[in-house]
């Protein structure tokens, strides 16, 4: 069996995104196959999960698990379920009337976020990608950039930037942009972010040139250099390649470490293992365990090699 052979032998939610980015299917082929995402497979086991007060999980967040309405919804985003479809309008209009991020809060709509960029990064890129961009968030996280070009979760208390709200933050501007066109004021933003991770060549520190080896948000050795799926908040160097690939970024030489590290994890099957899954509760399993070769790794490495063949 080829790797492309393979890689269709999945779920939809593969399949069409496969039919779009590495074999070129017409429009129409890559819509019916993409339409199966929300009726059949993971994505529609998904959808089947929200409660009737239309969280899943019971809340916004869900501290040390992944069965939240935020992280449900980043990974229906990641699965390319469509949003103009009927049955997932009505499980967004039950989001957008229904969820809050609690007293804490305020009682702060979902599609509005809470305090932490890493947080609302990602709370706008679902809601850019669903039809429910809040300009309001776009505007409070262009305030928290920072002056080396990131964002953090710590700041003020921290004027460093972190990685993994970086990503979180850029994911979101992108997708506001892709719903909504140019904006000046946020591709300037994003840009200046998207530099913060091309000076570190995607992994490295700027002023030692070592690579960034501790995250002092978890309190252990950083695990960048390993390819996750889903991502969830973490940042690892197929999600930064992979966030450029979608920028149309034209590829340069400081990815060139980023791109070899990424190909050199390609085994004699020409398949892409999964390595360091995030722990915690998920609704279910959609692959194998760490190490086992991985459906969305291969793709998503197969898209940033291919984009990166043009350096």
């Amino acid at each position: 069996m080829s790797v492309i052979e393979w890689l269709l032998d999945s779920d939809p939610s593969i399949r069409w995104q496969v039919m779009r980015d590495l074999i070129a299917e017409s429009d129409a082929t890559v819509a019916r196959e993409r339409s199966r995402v929300a009726a059949e497979g993971w994505g529609a086991r998904l959808l089947d999960l929200q409660g009737s007060d239309g969280h899943w999980g019971g809340a916004a967040f869900v501290p040390h698990a992944w069965i939240s309405t935020q992280d449900t919804l980043q990974l229906l985003r990641d699965l390319g379920v469509d949003p103009t479809s009927d049955r997932v309008r009505r499980a967004i209009g039950k989001v957008r009337e229904r969820c809050t991020w609690g007293e804490e809060f305020g009682d702060s709509p979902f599609f509005e976020g809470e305090v932490e960029p890493c947080i609302n990064g990602r709370v706008l890129a679902i809601g850019a990608y669903f039809g429910e961009a809040s300009d309001r968030l776009v505007d409070r996280l262009l305030q928290e950039q920072l002056s080396d070009g990131g964002w953090n979760c710590d700041a003020p208390r921290s004027q460093r930037s972190s990685f993994h709200t970086t990503i979180c933050v850029l994911e979101g501007l992108l997708e506001y942009e892709s719903a909504n066109g140019p904006v000046p004021d946020v591709t300037g933003a994003r840009l200046r972010g998207q530099e913060y991770l091309l000076e570190r060549r995607l992994f490295r520190s700027r002023s030692t040139g070592q690579i960034v080896n501790f995250d002092r948000k978890l309190r252990r050795p950083a695990a960048w250099t390993q390819c996750s799926f889903p991502t969830r908040w973490h940042y690892d160097i197929l999600r930064g390649l992979d966030y450029l690939r979608r920028a149309r970024f034209a590829p340069d030489e400081r990815i060139a470490e980023a791109v070899d590290l990424v190909s050199k994890k390609r085994d004699e099957n020409g398949r892409w293992p999964l390595e360091n899954p995030h722990p915690g509760p998920v609704h279910f399993e959609m692959e194998g365990r760490a190490g086992e070769p991985s459906r969305w790794n291969t793709l998503r490495a197969l898209r940033a090699l291919h984009w990166a063949s043009a350096f």
